[in-house]
């Protein structure tokens, strides 16, 4: 299953629910406000950094960039991708499940 996140994790409880509910070999993308939770070095690192070894988590490139926010800043094990990307991620992981 493909999870999207794209709330902020300092304004919203969308990402810990998310990482309450997913299975082990599902997947992640955070997007638009989501990105926030892939940076290092904030309040929701450690967790996220956990979460790598547990589930594939990606980050939308072009919202990085929207943001300010260069890709040597995202948590290591989480992948940058395109919107081509995102595409794909969304035909092969199978369903998805949006987290608001």
């Amino acid at each position: 299953m493909l999870h999207l996140v794209n709330k902020s994790p300092f304004e919203r409880i969308a990402l810990h629910s998310c990482l309450g509910h997913v299975r082990e070999g599902d997947s992640i993308l955070l997007y638009e406000d989501g990105i926030y939770a892939a940076r290092k070095g904030s309040a929701t690192t450690d967790r996220v950094a956990a979460a790598t070894g547990k589930f594939k988590l990606y980050v939308l490139g072009p919202d990085l960039a929207a943001r300010g926010i260069p890709s040597d800043q995202v948590i290591d094990g989480i992948t940058v991708v395109d919107y081509g990307g995102f595409v794909d991620l969304v035909a092969e992981v199978g369903p998805v499940q949006s987290w608001l």
